[in-house]
């Protein structure tokens, strides 16, 4: 496996100012870059590690190699070098094989966040000054550098760290962070068109499209590594300086996604990876007058502790601006099923949707409504498919699903098994069984519920169990407002089953505030960059709609200018004379 190379970016910084002859440089491309127009964005082509394909092969000795190196170790801060721990370690392992330690990454101290801080907002200085095509060309350097040099890496890195199997390490770690770098880009372009259009004679208006004047503080989850890409991406490519705190599990995979931008050109100082204490780093960070915007991805409860501490924090006049809180979170996730629905494809896709890196994506399906007449064929599908999976570490080809993430999610997960197979209004179509001894494994479950209202249809679990309800053919109309009304207050994805076109226009007007994404006929689960954005709303998140130019408008405060060409000849309007 190769190696990273620091290679140092051609724009450097100080922490005490910015070097004065990098500024001159910049002013003076403005002055001759013209209006460039990036090039248009596209999709990362899928690798499906075939057996006897080549990227199969390249994959296997990438993830043997890094198996070689552990524990990995990752500093305390991004910026430097591998091995440069910086403060306590703190170790992670193999969610496949807990004896097995996977990483151990380096602690920032309060003084060293502040210093990242005040670092970052100093390169800010002349990051924002540079032209959108030089900071385009950086992400787009970087696009081709996760599809191309460090795809095998990136995609070890999260199949061991993050327990995910080849196929979603590859459609995460290598396609949906190349299309993040290169859609983000394409949608900034398409923020910095929007001008005004229409003009009064000799006056002219322009939009100046400025980032935020503080800092941005990201926060990324353990399940997606692309996620901690765009929650960088998308503030940093408006002009904004970021710092970006990583969930554990995925210190090594966010370091290698740094250095990849380090190597792009994305000059040192712009985005800060911090490692740590989770508390310390977000209270830190909250406290600082320049806090500017929250990017969050994580649980719901964690996104409203954090909005509460800053909106304490605004009502006591500690920021300057009044910032942004921008976040995805919890979901519990619906297919509905009607029933003139294709039944048996409609059961495939639950698998896929329920099952798929254990359960544990935000979209992830955990309930499903099914029509009585359909209940028989579903079911008998469903148990179909289930005899076909595999449960395994990420490293053997076969498995479907892989392990959750570590202990705190296998006991909060099988806990309620526990009680739900002692529970007399469940019964178990499948699973509900589990092993912890090498690794954190959970059969995928399916639970199916004699009444309606059972808790299981409200709570999130993150993990590979899922919960049916029957209802009488004749009672699709109510159950649409019982799918609106269940979810714990969640409205990230959902879908409808069916054939009968009056059926989904129903569902799409009722469940319209049910699921920020919606689906017709196909699995709830891979929202593709460029295809569908991504975000939902109530208990969700803010919907500022990930793979959008929606949530890169949440990092700009636009000014708006006018000019006038002509002289004002006179104070007083006609109607201020006398007849």
């Amino acid at each position: 496996m190769k190696t990273i190379l620091r290679i140092r970016p051609r724009l450097s910084f100080l922490p005490q100012q910015p070097h004065r002859h990098i500024a001159s440089r910049i002013a003076a491309r403005h002055l001759t870059s013209g209006n460039y127009r990036v090039p248009a964005p596209f999709n990362e082509p899928n690798l499906h590690y075939a057996p006897g394909s080549p990227e199969r092969q390249q994959l296997a000795e990438a993830v043997a190699t890094l198996k070689q190196r552990l524990p990995v170790r990752v500093p305390a801060q991004g910026g430097r070098a591998a091995g440069d721990s910086q403060g306590e370690a703190v170790s992670t392992y193999l969610p496949s094989d807990h004896q097995v330690k996977f990483s151990e990454y380096g602690c920032v101290s309060e003084a060293d966040v502040t210093k990242a801080i005040d670092a970052a907002l100093q390169a800010k200085k002349v990051w924002q000054d540079m032209t959108f095509h030089d900071r385009a060309s950086i992400f787009l350097r970087a696009a081709d550098l996760v599809s191309g040099k460090y795809r095998f890496e990136l995609i070890a890195a999260t199949m061991l760290g993050q327990g995910k199997n080849p196929w979603q390490a590859e459609i995460d770690a290598a396609a949906e962070l190349a299309d993040f770098f290169r859609y983000n880009v394409s949608f900034a372009q398409e923020i910095y068109d929007r001008q005004p259009t229409v003009n009064s004679p000799s006056h002219h208006g322009r939009t100046d499209w400025r980032p935020l004047e503080g800092f941005v503080y990201s926060v990324s989850p353990f399940n997606f590594t692309a996620i901690g890409g765009n929650l960088v991406s998308a503030p940093a490519l408006m002009g904004n300086a970021v710092l970006w705190k990583p969930a554990p599990m995925t210190a090594y995979s966010s370091w290698i996604v740094h250095q990849i931008l380090l190597e792009a050109g994305l000059p040192e100082g712009v985005v800060q990876l911090v490692n740590g204490d989770a508390k310390l780093i977000t209270e830190t960070a909250m406290a600082h007058r320049e806090f500017s915007a929250l990017s969050f991805i994580g649980s719901s409860d964690v996104f409203r502790s954090l909005w509460a501490q800053a909106a304490t924090n605004v009502a006591q006049n500690k920021y300057r601006d009044f910032p942004r809180m921008a976040g995805e979170t919890s979901g519990k996730n619906f297919h509905l099923l009607h029933p003139s629905a294709d039944t048996v494809n409609a059961a495939k896709h639950t698998v896929r949707a329920s099952f798929e890196y254990a359960g544990q994506k935000c979209s992830a399906c955990s309930r499903v409504y099914v029509p009585e007449s359909q209940a028989p064929v579903f079911f008998e599908q469903m148990k179909k498919e289930l005899a076909r999976l595999k449960v395994g570490p990420a490293e053997v080809s076969t498995a479907f699903t892989g392990p959750v993430i570590d202990k705190k999610a296998f006991d909060k997960i099988t806990k309620l098994m526990d009680s739900a197979e002692q529970d007399d209004r469940l019964t178990t179509i499948a699973g509900g069984t589990y092993d912890g001894s090498v690794g954190y494994f959970i059969d995928p479950t399916i639970y199916v519920s004699n009444t309606p209202d059972h808790p299981l249809f409200d709570t999130e679990l993150f993990g590979p169990v899922l919960t049916a309800y029957v209802y009488p053919d004749n009672d699709f109309d109510s159950v649409l407002d019982l799918v609106d009304q269940q979810g714990g207050g969640f409205a990230l994805t959902g879908n409808i089953f069916a054939n009968d076109q009056t059926a989904i226009r129903k569902a799409e007007n009722r469940l319209r505030y049910a699921a920020g994404n919606f689906y017709v006929n196909c699995k709830i689960t891979a929202a593709v960059i460029g295809q569908q954005s991504f975000g939902g709303a109530r208990g969700s998140g803010t919907c500022d709609k990930a793979g959008s130019s929606g949530l890169l408008l949440r990092f700009t405060a636009p000014r708006t200018l006018k000019e006038e060409y002509g002289k004002l000849d006179e104070v007083l309007y006609p109607s201020n004379f006398d007849a």
